[in-house]
């Protein structure tokens, strides 16, 4: 088939390289080149980088919604749009340009964690299998028809990063799966019920901000989801910790509370039980040990984990 690819983080890459190998890529659009690092200086998304390889052509956009947008996309001829990550909502004029639509690549088994971000919030809700979902693009929200879905199980030490790795894989294999189905007329759209629908808001930096407050398991849950971005992290004197490697453990005492730390990791309270940390990274430092951090901070039980902590 010939197809038009939209897509723009790290995400999207086994998809587009499954598809390059197996049909006629013939534009690939992505989001803007953008400022990174302490230099800012422009990195361009990763999928633009993959397109470039293979030297197809790129079409970088603010919006999706402009005549000149459109006009590209129609000049494409594409049999079929596929969407992963993309960033952006598609008109319903984009929708239609394409004889089969615009098909989408979900990070989730919809009708749950429709949004920007639903392998993170499957993570934090404590979930114990996600997967991938293949759906019709309309004007909605992750609304559309699904054509299949394929299921992955969301391990007890899974982060974020750790689930995206193999649901993107699982996400290429789908499509080709979907795409042929397309091609022989053999799937048929299945309308999404709203009964079990939730939504996966895209998240903010300040949402790392670690609550003690939590009960243990739903606050290893959550530093799990929100790593790698935005990182859970707690304050401290000179800037922000940040904390790797969560896990639920036996504990009583005042949240953010220091209670130990061996060479396992690092032991603070939350409300109820504790989490017992296996990394950090100070402010201006690289990732280390938690115990070490503890033993040069000098972080006896008792400590607690405040900005009024000695620098």
């Amino acid at each position: 088939m010939r197809i038009v690819f939209m897509g723009t983080p790290d995400f999207a890459l086994p998809a587009l390289e499954a598809l390059i190998a197996s049909h006629d890529v013939c534009l690939v659009v992505t989001q803007p080149d953008k400022p990174s690092g302490r230099k800012k200086k422009l990195r361009p998304p990763p999928v633009k980088v993959m397109a470039d390889a293979a030297g197809i052509e790129v079409l970088q956009s603010k919006s999706a919604r402009t005549p000149e947008f459109l006009a590209k996309i129609q000049a494409a001829r594409a049999d079929v749009a596929v969407v992963v990550a993309y960033g952006k909502i598609l008109p319903l004029s984009v929708l239609e340009a394409f004889p089969h639509g615009c098909i989408n690549i979900h990070g989730s088994l919809l009708p749950k964690y429709r949004g920007a971000a639903p392998i993170q919030w499957a993570v934090i809700d404590g979930e114990t299998q996600t997967g991938i979902s293949i759906m019709q693009l309309d004007e909605g929200m992750d609304t559309g028809p699904v054509l299949l879905r394929r299921t992955e199980p969301i391990l007890e030490d899974d982060t974020a990063g750790s689930l995206f790795a193999r649901l993107a894989p699982l996400g290429a294999s789908a499509i080709l799966e979907a795409l042929q189905g397309i091609e022989a007329g053999a799937l048929v759209p299945k309308a999404q019920s709203e009964h079990g629908a939730s939504h996966a808001p895209m998240l903010k930096k300040q949402d790392g901000l670690v609550d003690w407050t939590l009960d243990a398991e739903s606050l290893a849950c959550r530093m799990r989801g929100l790593d790698p971005w935005p990182g859970a992290f707690t304050p401290i004197a000179g800037g922000n910790l940040k904390l790797f490697g969560a896990k639920a453990c036996d504990g009583e005492g005042a949240p953010g509370t220091v209670l130990s730390y061996d060479d396992k990791g690092m032991v603070i309270a939350c409300k109820t039980g504790a989490i017992l940390v296996a990394e950090v990274q100070a402010p201006g430092k690289t990732r280390m040990a938690a115990a070490a951090f503890a033993r040069g901070r000098r972080l006896e039980p008792g400590s607690s984990l405040s900005p009024k902590d000695p620098a």
